[in-house]
């Protein structure tokens, strides 16, 4: 039963405290520093959208307004939309637009997949619907194309929220701030196993089809990079913004999605578990044992609770648990300032692990396929559809392409500085 707890609270502090750390080691005393360049490979910017009519006007706004001299195509891919997404995408905003609606729902693997296949240009830029990106985002993010070795570059998601409980602003805030501090330790060492899905840039040429159903396409996609020698790295210039969903349970249920996606990423890509896999160390450290840590806390408290029978010192350990864990559950059920304040370190964390829990649930007993788990959060309009009336594109300013040298990206044609939208 000691060897139990011991192994228990070693799994929990290495995987919290033990990993950052040596990550952060490793990152300080054997960096690889990726060369960058301001240079402005032509851009291919795909976008999946499945019923997001209330949100498609002022992200196509928002795409035509960034300040990039060479975006090629702007492809949107309607995943057999019902709300009049495909209608709207239809519609004729400039020559760069293409519109591709998928006939049967198939999930945003299936529509990225498509949208790839249609994608011409040098870089292709993957966005979602809701986020907003900065102005010189797509600028600062190829500069890493710069360097031979990078063939996967993500951007910087800040998650913005107000009025929020402090158990979900720890999730959204203080939790997303040490989750990238880590990614930016493996991307100095090397890579990191997964990318902002909602704004990352790849070479074309490079591009793995994802795997049908597929999730965490912004997990697979760079490991299978990594997997052909690129690297994949992270710039915190190339920011895109995004709110944090108003209240705790829609938060629980994006958390539960990518959680069981990060077991069906081990069911249909294997070989990201062997050591054909580069960053294997990195995978199994900051995902996998994310999902192990759970049950790791349940044989804690067991294991300290049978050893508490005759050990005053394992007595107090596991009070002391049962303490934290009832502080944690009552700052998720109950609106009390001063308690949520106390309660929100514990309270996100009971609620990350719960996540994962119901995450493997979700992915052994989710009957279809399991991108379907996924409950949209975004309200909508009354009349989406009337909106596009009073829709005026604007024109993003005009500026030089800078010519891609041959070792970025593998060509040496000169880009054009033709900038309409």
């Amino acid at each position: 039963m000691k060897i139990l707890f011991l192994l228990s609270l070693i799994g929990i502090l290495y995987t919290y405290f033990g990993y950052p750390v040596a990550m952060w080691i490793l990152a300080r005393y054997w960096s690889r520093p990726w060369k960058v360049a301001a240079i402005a490979p032509s851009v291919s910017i795909v976008l999946a959208v499945h019923n997001g009519v209330s949100l498609l006007l002022r992200k196509i706004q928002n795409l035509i307004d960034l300040d990039y001299p060479n975006i090629k195509e702007i492809i949107i891919v309607s995943d057999a939309s019902t709300d009049g997404t495909t209608e709207l995408i239809g519609l004729q905003y400039g020559p760069r637009l293409k519109a591709i609606s998928l006939p049967v729902h198939s999930g945003k693997a299936a529509a990225l997949n498509a949208g790839v296949a249609q994608a011409t240009a040098e870089v292709v830029v993957f966005m979602d619907v809701r986020q907003e990106i900065a102005p010189d985002a797509i600028r600062q993010l190829v500069t890493a194309f710069a360097d031979p070795e990078v063939g996967c570059v993500s951007g910087e998601l800040t998650l913005l929220h107000q009025d929020l409980d402090n158990c979900y602003a720890t999730v959204g805030g203080l939790y997303w701030r040490y989750e990238k501090w880590i990614r930016e330790c493996e991307a100095v060492f090397d890579s990191p196993a997964g990318v902002c899905g909602c704004f990352y840039a790849i070479r074309r040429g490079i591009a793995v089809p994802q795997p049908a159903g597929m999730i965490l396409d912004d997990m697979f996609q760079p490991l299978s990079i990594i997997c052909q020698g690129y690297r994949s790295v992270l710039n915190p210039q190339a920011r895109v913004y995004d709110r944090l969903p108003e209240n705790f349970k829609d938060e629980f249920r994006r958390k539960v999605r990518t959680l069981a996606g990060n077991f069906q990423l081990f069911q249909l890509a294997p070989w990201t578990l062997t050591p054909r896999n580069r960053v294997l160390f990195q995978l199994v450290s900051h995902k996998v044992l994310r999902l192990i840590v759970p049950y790791l806390f349940i044989l804690l408290i067991i294991s300290s609770l049978i050893l508490g029978l005759r050990s005053t010192l394992y007595a107090a350990f596991a009070t002391l648990q049962i303490a934290i864990l009832s502080v944690a559950i009552a700052g998720l059920r109950f609106r009390i300032p001063f308690l949520n304040r106390i309660a929100a370190p514990a309270s996100g964390l009971v609620m990350l692990n719960a996540a994962a829990v119901v995450g493997l649930y979700r992915f052994l007993f989710t009957r279809g396929p399991l991108w379907k788990i996924w409950n949209r959060t975004e309200p909508e309009p009354a009349s989406p559809i009337a909106e596009t009336e009073n829709f005026v594109p604007r024109k993003p300013p005009v500026t030089a392409a800078v010519p891609l040298s041959a070792p970025a990206i593998g060509i040496t044609k000169t880009l054009s500085t033709d900038s309409q939208p």
